[in-house]
């Protein structure tokens, strides 16, 4: 491809990533329903005539953001793949790390509260959870195989349970307990909800295995990921 057109395309991606921040930005301190084109034109610097032809409608914008969280999975599961960390030890830790993207990667918050708003947005907008369930109960059938689950524990199930459990928490910290850190609030959760699964709880101990194998530094969040090149123009 020529140098000029390569220069189109970086220009191209440079403005959809600009609109999809400004856009999740704005989602996550207004709500879908708060938020306008021209809001996003505001906070973007771009045109609403550049929102509509990189997106048809606020409807499509909405969409663009969640199918982004979507992107980031493979790269934040495949973190916790190693072969010789116990299942329950590794679903532990990628619940401290899905805690760390919501905390930190505003399109990752952005796509919770999309999803929360769902009923008023007029597009289906696909559960940002189903790749967390699948992971979960992957992890949750390995741990029974290994005799580590208590007797009576189903991994799909629960994992959906789980899941289901760890979004409430989220959405309650965030609204109604900022001033208490998510994660110490995950290993309040994780202290209860271990007793139950594991055939011989030591919640306190796999919690503490757990934050030892978790990174400083986990995956990049979307803006990090995403960052165009150094001398990458960014035109508008």
């Amino acid at each position: 491809m020529n140098e000029g057109g390569t220069y189109v395309q970086d220009r191209a991606r440079a403005t959809r990533r600009s609109l999809l921040e400004a856009a999740a930005q704005l989602f996550v301190e207004q709500g879908y329903a708060g938020t306008s084109i021209n809001d996003i034109s505001g906070r973007s610097g771009k045109t609403s005539g550049a929102i509509y032809f990189h997106y048809a409608s606020k409807e499509k914008l909405a969409l663009a953001v969640v199918g982004e969280q979507f992107a980031a999975w493979p790269q934040l599961a495949q973190h916790y793949a190693a072969p010789d960390v116990p299942p329950l030890e590794k679903l532990v830790a990628l619940s401290f790390e899905i805690a760390r993207v919501l905390r930190e990667d505003v399109v990752a918050r952005a796509g919770a509260r999309l999803w929360a708003e769902r009923q008023g947005i007029d597009a289906t907008v696909p559960t940002p959870f189903a790749a967390w369930t699948a992971a979960a109960t992957r992890l949750l059938a390995e741990a029974r195989s290994n005799g580590e689950l208590a007797e009576g524990i189903e991994p799909s199930g629960t994992a959906t349970t789980l899941v289901c459990a760890l979004f409430g928490l989220y959405s309650l910290t965030d609204e109604v307990a900022r001033e208490q850190e998510l994660g110490s609030r995950l290993d309040q959760w994780w202290l209860l909800v271990l007793n139950a699964l594991q055939a011989r709880p030591d919640p306190a101990a796999l919690i503490a295995r757990a934050r030892a194998r978790f990174p400083v530094n986990g995956p990049p969040t979307w803006s990090e990921r995403d960052s165009p090149a150094p001398g990458r123009h960014d035109g508008p």
